[in-house]
């Protein structure tokens, strides 16, 4: 699969994404923080699926209807956590379409939306 990792997301969750054969971009290595909208636009242009822990993006995607390649938002979820959970969410999601779905990993509980279009 391919991910753009956000700032806040972490490098260690980009290595890890990296090991396990995934094609990863850190938003960290494009320079300057672009901001949130182009961040999401730049995750769509090049087919990835965005991975953050920045709740700004629900905005974008269920009011504003951005069209978007799937977005992990991993909000609250602890940095030891973060691989764990991501891990549980590929396997959940093995094989399917991400585009316009929006996973949120909080608590401990995996929930899977489709934004409208």
């Amino acid at each position: 699969m391919r991910f753009l990792v956000d700032r806040c997301a972490g490098h260690k969750l980009a290595m890890w994404l990296r090991e396990h054969g995934h094609h990863v971009t850190e938003v960290r290595d494009l320079g300057k923080d672009p901001g949130d909208w182009d961040i999401l636009q730049l995750a769509a242009l090049e087919r990835r699926v965005l991975v953050t822990i920045d709740k700004d993006f629900g905005q974008f995607m269920f009011v504003g209807h951005a069209v978007h390649h799937g977005v992990l938002r991993l909000p609250d979820v602890p940095a030891g956590e973060r691989i764990r959970m991501t891990e549980q969410v590929l396997r959940l999601l093995e094989g399917k379409d991400w585009a316009q779905l929006v996973v949120t990993v909080r608590a401990g509980r995996i929930r899977i939306a489709r934004s409208p279009r």
